[in-house]
């Protein structure tokens, strides 16, 4: 089983992200008419797009910088979403976010997509926070270990907080599994002061 992943690196918008994650979840339920391989391709294209965001410095800066023209991002990513072979459904959804000055939420929105398509296809959703973001063997280590404690086919949503210092925190349905740097220190901080 390979691990699969929802990306997430800053917190839900609910409003904004999740408008956006049902209008394009609309589209491709809408192309699905004529290639029933729409869902996935446009999941994989924005996927492949927040992966980019994920991991490339300057590209988060680009996305981020409220300074840029829409002119200037239209084009820039324009290009980017051509070279990588991405499909007119996503380029078109990007126009909209930069048209409506949201590209910011392009993290938030790629988070709600990819959590309400899991919904949709009844997996569970297993949100991992840590300090530095994942390796493709650790993604792979986590699901691994989840699929040992009983669930299956689950999807890993991530979020890179700085504030946990080290180690992970999954939560997945109502259960919490904190094993942080973070919370480490503050349950020795606990012990210590009842010591005293």
């Amino acid at each position: 089983m390979g691990a699969e992943t929802i990306s997430t690196d800053a917190p839900a918008n609910g409003g904004v992200a999740a408008r956006y994650a049902l209008a394009l979840l609309g589209l491709a339920d809408d192309a699905r008419q004529a290639d029933a391989g729409a869902l996935d391709r446009i999941a994989n294209d924005l996927e492949g797009l927040f992966k980019l965001y994920r991991e490339d410095q300057a590209f988060r800066a680009f996305v981020q910088d409220p300074r840029l023209s829409a002119a200037d991002q239209q084009r820039a990513i324009f290009a980017l979403l051509a070279k990588a072979g991405a499909g007119k459904e996503i380029i078109n959804f990007v126009g909209v976010l930069i048209a409506n000055r949201r590209l910011s939420h392009l993290p938030e929105i790629a988070a709600a997509f990819g959590a309400k398509l899991a919904e949709r296809r009844g997996q569970q959703v297993a949100h991992v926070t840590t300090a530095f973001p994942l390796t493709d063997t650790q993604r792979a280590a986590v699901t691994a270990r989840l699929t040992e404690a009983g669930f299956s086919g689950v999807k890993l949503a991530e979020k890179v907080d700085s504030s946990v210092l080290g180690g992970l925190i999954i939560r997945i349905g109502s259960r919490l599994y904190d094993n942080s740097l973070k919370s480490k220190l503050q349950r020795l901080q606990f012990a210590m002061k009842g010591a005293a």
